[in-house]
């Protein structure tokens, strides 16, 4: 089963929209692996944001993901990684699909809810800077075969 890190970012925790990420993830049959309530401190945000150092929005998007608490996921399944972002939508909410939550919950590309890893490398980076190994689980659900085949 592959892995992925979910952020709900500041925005979406003082909105209250935790429960509405993690129902659309479950709907869609992914299994939570882990997931912690949290305040990211500057530090975890400057080694989560590395590549974008040196941009003009790096300050910006550090102080932003600082500024309130965040709800971080790890969700597994076949493919987390794409049905994630599919479900998550385009990065500017405005782009993004209805029935996404981007699509759905957001208007702006600065507060638009949710992270997602972009892939396999990221998603293992992304999770260790979150997740100690011993903090995440590897579960059977009795739903199970009736979401996956074989």
């Amino acid at each position: 089963m592959e892995r992925t890190l979910v952020l709900v970012k500041p925005d979406g925790v003082q909105r209250g929209l935790v429960g509405e990420v993690i129902s659309r993830f479950e709907r869609r049959g992914l299994r939570l692996a882990g997931m912690k309530f949290m305040w990211m401190s500057r530090e975890l945000a400057a080694r989560h944001y590395h590549e974008h150092e040196g941009k003009p929005f790096y300050e910006g998007l550090v102080n932003y993901i600082t500024s309130g608490p965040i709800v971080a996921m790890v969700w597994e399944g076949r493919q987390a990684i794409e049905v994630v972002r599919q479900t998550m939508g385009k990065t500017r909410p405005a782009e993004a699909a209805p029935g996404t939550i981007r699509g759905d919950l957001g208007l702006e590309v600065g507060r638009n809810v949710v992270h997602g890893s972009d892939g396999p490398e990221s998603a293992a980076y992304e999770i260790s800077l979150f997740f100690r190994e011993d903090e995440l689980f590897s579960w059977k659900r009795d739903i199970d075969p009736w979401v996956f085949e074989g």
